[in-house]
């Protein structure tokens, strides 16, 4: 919901842009990622998954044009003998390393010698000699399509230079096109399969969309199988296992009374601050939230906690994010904030708190949010009334219905970070940048001030809800633009918060103040992933596959979740089948009990969470991780 005060005012808002998000900041991707991620982009453009075999000439010229490489015959011809039958995306990947792309300068060197008048073009008669007699020849009709391309043939003659350019530029394009339709491609599946880290666990992931592991295509067999059912997967039926490791873990049942966070005694003479921000599931199930920067002036005992925000709740309706699980991740910050080291997160539990005590020395720390995703899930029930957001009087008068305005107040205290009872333009463009993908300017936020209510220079809760009141008059009493608001901030057609965890954030330090800053907002992933890997090889039970000391699966456990990671050493690509059916009581963030992930050479990824359905039976966490052939 951008601001638009109608014709009173004009509001200016600008479009967030890539440049602005601190990703584009870090690290980028080494060569060898590059050309990893390049190779998967343009395999996933002509296949469905990167198992999928290439079967003929014709779909691994097609495979080889979407990767930059313009490949003669003969090159075909040389990878696809009368022997082949197939060639897989390992194979693949090799060819590409053989088959550099073309430079410019190399296409100009060999059309220059064919420039006997040095003047940037060649006669047609020429370039049919060429092309027809010489080398690799060509039919006629192949030269006449490269002759009837209007932007470098004229009077007879050939521009060579234009169409060089033509031809980076189309290999450019071609390369962008192929990024972008994975990136949609991963959203789609994420849900299924997670992220992975497409470097070593001590690099950034970079800016540029990478490859997700992929599930096994529905194709001549079944697919995998959703929980509770038990046939059998694609993997299991037509695939062999190389090795295997499984994981066995029973864990009590929690009452939710069982405590092993206690506040420090001394706490209350302790300097506190405290910030509040909210986990939202995005369409393709990925979660983001609010990320922070905190300062420690001085060397301090810290306690820190985290837990789910307890809203305004109706008379007898339960509140389900309030089972969501939290942690926080502490990471400082040395010497910029691309170079982040785990320091520790909030393991120990107090009912729905989690939290940390130890000593901090000064610095800047950044505070990464996480829940597993168990327990934040899409909304599954059809919602058959729509809440009533909008009424006139019997003057023909725009109100909002009471129910919306009690969802509008719970939104108000979800942006109000600081929690001062006011919106300052940081908050403001958070929950717009959220619901519009716009933020307002200085000059933007001045026009609001002099049209609703504010108290030094931030906006009131009334003046929030006479925006919303606006926003209403505006469409004419539509509530359409109104339920996107309410959609991006998790809200369902009953006004039910389902798809979002608003949480709150408590810093106490014994020697100073702390401070903190909400950053930005942005995916769970990325320096998350990399911390939860981090912690989990640090603290979690490591099981090397047999056979395959490259391959290691990590396990961690608390008293919450259980979460997995794999590890890949090796110089190549893994496949690792996981198979939960036999667990009990137990939920994962994958929704699913068979599954398959991809981890990169050199990676590290997070496999999976798992926590009890019902927390307070004993839950048994049974796991078996296979290498695929």
């Amino acid at each position: 919901m951008a601001i638009s005060p109608g014709s009173d005012a004009a509001f200016s808002s600008q479009k967030s842009t890539l440049s602005e998000s601190p990703r584009s900041k870090k690290f980028p991707l080494t060569e060898e990622e590059i050309f990893y991620m390049n190779c998967r982009a343009a395999y996933l453009t002509v296949f469905k998954s990167s198992l999928d075999n290439i079967i003929s000439k014709d779909q691994l010229c097609l495979a080889l044009q979407h990767a930059g490489r313009n490949p003669s015959q003969k090159t075909i011809n040389k990878y696809w003998t009368p022997q082949t039958a197939k060639l897989n995306f390992d194979d693949f990947c090799l060819i590409l390393r053989k088959e550099k792309p073309t430079s410019k300068a190399e296409l100009l060197k060999s059309f220059k010698q064919l420039d006997v008048n040095d003047d940037g073009s060649i006669l047609h008669t020429d370039l049919y000699k060429l092309l027809t007699k010489r080398g690799e020849k060509m039919t006629r009709e192949e030269v006449n399509a490269i002759i009837n391309l209007a932007d470098v043939n004229a009077d007879g003659k050939f521009d060579y230079i234009k169409f060089c350019k033509l031809y980076m530029t189309t290999n450019e394009q071609c390369l962008k096109t192929t990024l972008e339709k994975l990136e949609v491609d991963s959203k789609l599946r994420r849900q299924q399969f997670g992220s992975h880290m497409e470097g070593s666990p001590e690099r950034d992931p970079s800016p540029v969309p990478k490859p997700s592991p992929r599930i096994i295509r529905k194709t001549d067999q079944e697919s995998f199988s959703d929980k509770g059912d038990t046939r059998s997967s694609l993997l299991t039926t037509t695939r062999e296992f190389r090795t295997s490791v499984s994981f066995t873990i029973t864990m009590g049942a929690n009452s939710n009374q069982n405590s092993k966070l206690t506040e420090p005694n001394s706490i209350k003479e302790w300097q506190r601050v405290q910030s509040k921000g909210c986990f939202f599931l995005e369409e393709d199930g990925e979660i983001v939230s609010h990320q922070y920067r905190m300062q420690i002036a001085q060397r301090s005992l810290v306690y820190l906690t985290i837990k789910p925000l307890n809203l305004s709740q109706a008379e007898g309706k339960p509140s389900p994010w309030l089972s969501v699980d939290t942690a926080l991740y502490i990471l400082k910050e040395n010497e910029s904030q691309a170079n982040l080291q785990l320091m520790c997160f909030t393991e120990l539990r107090n009912r729905e708190v989690f939290g940390w005590t130890g000593e901090l020395g000064p610095g800047i720390y950044w505070l990464i949010p996480s829940t597993t995703g168990c327990r934040l899930k899409k909304e599954i029930k059809p919602i058959t009334e729509e809440a009533q957001l909008v009424y006139r009087d019997e003057t023909g008068e725009l109100f909002l219905t009471k129910e919306f305005r009690s969802t509008l107040s719970d939104i108000f205290e979800v942006i109000d970070l600081d929690g001062n009872g006011l919106l300052s333009l940081e908050e403001y463009n958070f929950f717009e940048l959220r619901t519009s993908g716009e933020k307002c300017d200085e000059d933007a936020w001045a026009v609001c001030r002099e049209n609703f209510d504010t108290k030094k220079n931030e906006l009131t809760r009334q003046g929030f809800m006479n925006l919303n009141l606006m926003e209403a008059n505006d469409g004419e009493g539509d509530p359409r633009d109104l339920w996107v608001t309410l959609h991006s901030m998790g809200y369902n057609k009953a006004l039910e918060l389902t798809e979002a965890c608003p949480f709150v954030i408590d810093i106490y330090a014994d020697k100073c103040k702390p401070r903190i800053k909400t950053v930005h907002m942005e995916a769970c992933s990325g320096q998350l992933e990399k911390a939860i890997c981090k912690s989990v090889l640090n603290k979690g039970d490591a099981k090397v596959m047999d056979g395959y000391e490259n391959i290691i699966v990590h396990t961690y456990k608390c008293d919450t979740w259980i979460t997995s990671v794999i590890e890949n050493k090796s110089d190549n690509k893994v496949i690792i089948h996981i198979n939960n059916e036999l667990s009990k009581n137990c939920v994962n963030n994958r929704g699913l009990d068979i599954f398959a992930v991809e981890v990169a050479p050199k990676s590290t990824m997070v496999c999976q969470h798992v926590m009890p359905l019902n927390e307070r039976q004993e839950w048994i966490y049974y796991c078996v991780y296979s290498l695929i052939s």
